[in-house]
């Protein structure tokens, strides 16, 4: 360690300055002398490859392939995904299937295949392997899609878990999203991704990688078809990106090449093939629905490290209102606690706290507590002490409670893992409710601690339960924020079960979206750091975690009103639409930025509270199919390679299409548009797609384009819903969903399916029902007949 090194570490924990800077050198050196003792060493290493099949054996979905030094088993799931795991790895246990391995499909069949190989057959993919240990995936017409060269190991001499390689191929065409939270995306340029959730420790751009919330899930696009290829397992890997070449005249095509290097755990992986809906919806059913949010949670939402008081949150709910501004949450960082202690208030600054949430609950306004998962090691901290008890903490090897440094100070980790302990901190939110919280904001829980020099996390010779299997900090670290997540979602379960929990969390991995959503973490100021955000928020959505969204403005220093209010635009059509700062940042109320940025900022809070039932709409709909509410441009059409290659645009489901301003100086930008009619919701100008256009970006609005044809939930002006429609083009007909939501409880909601038609010289909108079409039964306007 250089003196650079503890100048940063003293930087990034803020005002407690010298002495908490040497209580993280301690915390570096404490946790590389747990590592010497508890890791072992690994010493010199076996290569192993498959070798040659020696047998097979058919079984349910497919079957199993014996080679010369390992074994493949191969099964076609009922939903069309398939598994397959070398070495005799199974699909559970899995912290990323939600409850058990779908059943196989018994329609599919093993049979030989030339040059001694073996295939698989399904009704929606084949996959063929060869007899090296090679794996294809094919469509149904034979075309490969991905093909996974013969892996590779290498095994410690002394025992121990190996390490693994797995190259693969595909189209030259082809282009990779996902990897979840990737600031450089959405597309995956080349270049080697990290999966290992971490705290960088400052505010992120577009050229920082690992993040917070990683995921070893790959969504492929290419001419042929789209798949998604998950490789489950959560110990530290890497994953290098090449995108292919097309040749020229007679050149010949360079593939696309993926190779996924892991430190240890089972080589096992699932693939899915078929259309961007299908793939989404297949991984749900394996993964998990996503979690509803209340309605509440879909508005508007104001965070600040640094609130200070009660009066200050007075102050500023007081300025939304004079301003009449829309606001639905406020969030309370770190600073209401209690010397930074998880489950406690300030009582001198947050005298009447559960009186205070009341005042706000009447307005419509509701308070969400940031949760860390560090606990002060105290004894006397009745959190601690609890903890103590219920035998809840991390312990390193030789059985001593591991800690660390975060805000509290020296600090101890639950063992999430466990699901005694997670019964456990699921129930220390009561506390929190009866201070009169909605919802919770995780944060801090890759889990972080801080040190001097090193990795800021926990060692990785830390002990974990990990479902009584046991095991270390190396398989548990990927996990950890999302069964922090878990605790807390089952938890609330129990302490109010007729509402539905709001649980949003910094980290996590694949399944997180059964819990709740995520946010993009601490997005560094800046048009890089706005491009970014855009960037998380679509990745994360092809993971499958379709509910996330930026801090609007960023999380440190100052942003230009420009900026601000570009970024306030474009939080208005993201499903988290919430503004934070940190500490020393400035502030990101509206009205701080002058005049014209609070017009403009109103216009953008108005028009969100107006689309506020066609995002729930996209919430149900996210539920029960697996499509986030942000899709890429290519959504609906992946052989468009204009569109594949968008990155500056997306579609809020399949009525709008939003084009934000990503830069300076911008007042009119080029959109790319996807087959179709397309309306520009300011001026009702319609465009015709497949194209670019360009279309005008006032500093007043970003622009917005609506399907012709597209019958949209909107917010009417007595706060009733009615049904915006876009003119579908003559001879053709459009349509949309409407989910009436039944509140914020568990009651299934009607759906209402629209249909819109032209009619002579009207368009009628009609309701589908099982006895036919009927009258809608909400107030219908019309839109876009001036360009038929």
């Amino acid at each position: 360690m250089d003196g650079r090194d503890l100048v940063r570490s003293m930087k990034r924990v803020g005002p407690a300055g010298a002495g908490r800077g040497l209580r993280t050198v301690r915390a570096a050196w404490r946790r590389r002398r747990a590592d010497a003792a508890g890791l072992p060493v690994r010493g010199p290493e076996r290569a192993r490859v498959p070798g040659l099949v020696q047998e097979v054996e058919p079984g349910p979905g497919g079957g199993t392939l014996r080679f010369s030094r390992s074994e493949l088993s191969i099964r076609v799931a009922v939903n069309g995904a398939v598994f397959w795991g070398w070495d005799g790895a199974e699909p559970e246990p899995s912290y990323a299937l939600a409850g058990r391995c779908p059943e196989p499909d018994p329609r599919a069949v093993l049979e030989p295949d030339k040059d001694g190989g073996w295939r698989v057959v399904a009704e929606r993919v084949t996959v063929v392997v060869s007899r090296h240990g090679a794996v294809e995936v094919c469509t149904p017409g034979g075309v490969v899609l991905r093909r996974d060269l013969p892996p590779r190991w290498w095994e410690p001499q002394g025992g121990g878990p190996a390490r693994w390689m797995q190259r693969s191929e595909v189209a030259a065409d082809a282009r990779f999203f996902g990897l979840g939270g990737r600031a450089s995306g959405p597309r995956l340029r080349d270049g080697t991704y990290r999966l290992w959730n971490t705290d960088p420790g400052h505010a992120f751009d577009r050229e920082d990688d690992p993040l917070y919330l990683t995921m070893p899930v790959q969504l492929v696009v290419a001419d042929a078809g789209t798949h998604l290829v998950f490789h489950d397992t959560s110990w530290d890997g890497s994953v290098a990106l090449r995108e292919g070449e097309e040749g020229a005249g007679s050149g010949h095509d360079r593939a696309g090449g993926c190779e996924v290097r892991m430190d240890g755990g089972p080589l096992r992986c699932w693939v899915i093939v078929g259309t961007p809906a299908r793939v989404l919806l297949a991984w749900a059913s394996l993964t998990g629905a996503p979690a509803l949010p209340p309605a509440w949670a879909l508005g508007h939402h104001h965070a600040r490290w640094g609130f200070g008081s009660e009066q200050e949150v007075r102050r500023i709910v007081a300025g939304y209102h004079e301003h009449g501004l829309p606001l639905d949450a406020v969030h309370l960082d770190i600073d209401h606690y209690d010397e930074h202690q998880v489950f406690t208030v300030d009582e001198d600054r947050f005298p009447k706290l559960s009186v205070l949430a009341e005042e706000l609950r009447r307005d419509g306004i509701r308070l969400v507590s940031i949760i860390d998962p560090a606990v002060r090691a105290t004894p006397g901290n009745a959190v601690y002490d609890s903890g103590v008890a219920e035998d809840a903490f991390v312990r390193d090897a030789s059985g001593r409670l591991v800690e660390g440094v975060v805000w509290p100070g020296e600090a101890v980790f639950p063992d999430f893992t466990h699901a005694r302990v997670r019964k456990w901190w699921g129930s220390l939110y009561a506390e929190r409710l009866a201070q009169g919280f909605a919802g919770f904001w995780h944060d801090m829980n890759e889990p972080t601690s801080f040190a001097a020099f090193g990795e800021s996390t926990l060692p990785r010779s830390a002990r974990h339960s990990l479902e009584g299997r046991g095991g270390d900090h190396r398989e548990a670290h990927n996990v950890y924020g999302l069964c922090m997540a878990r605790a807390a979602y089952e938890g609330l379960l129990e302490l109010v079960a007729d509402q539905r929990p709001f649980v949003f969390s910094r980290s996590g991995w694949a399944g997180l979206q059964r819990y709740g959503g995520t946010w993009s973490g601490d997005v560094a100021t800046g048009w890089p750091g706005l491009r970014a955000s855009l960037s998380l928020v679509m990745g994360l959505g092809l993971c499958g975690v379709p509910y996330s969204g930026p801090d609007v403005g960023g999380f440190d220093g100052s942003p230009s009103p420009e900026l601000y209010l570009r970024w306030f635009q474009l939080g208005a059509y993201l499903p988290l639409f919430r503004t934070h700062a940190s500490l020393r940042a400035g502030r990101r109320e509206p009205w701080e930025f002058g005049p014209e940025v609070l017009e403009h900022a109103r216009v953008a809070l108005v028009e969100r509270r107006r689309l506020l039932p066609y995002f729930m709409t996209l919430a149900h709909l996210a539920r029960r199919t697996g499509a986030p509410y942000v899709r890429p441009v290519w959504w609906g059409a992946p052989g468009n390679r204009a569109l594949r290659d968008c990155e500056d645009a997306f579609l809020l489901g399949d009525c709008l299409l939003v084009a934000p301003v990503l830069g300076p100086g911008v007042d009119r930008r080029a959109v790319q548009l996807p087959r179709g009619r397309w309306y520009d919701t300011a001026t009702g100008r319609a465009y015709e797609g497949p194209g670019q256009v360009l279309v005008d970006a006032p500093l007043s609005r970003i622009p917005v384009l609506a399907r012709a044809g597209a019958v949209m939930p909107v917010r009417g002006d007595d706060g009733a819903v009615e049904l915006e429609v876009w003119a579908p083009v003559r001879g053709r007909t459009g349509g949309g969903l409407v989910v009436r939501d039944a509140g914020d409880g568990w009651a299934e909601p009607e759906i209402e399916r629209y249909v819109a038609r032209w009619e002579g010289s009207r368009v009628v909108v009609e309701q589908e029902g099982e006895d036919g079409v009927r009258v809608p039964s909400h107030p219908v306007r019309v839109r876009g007949l001036g360009e038929r």
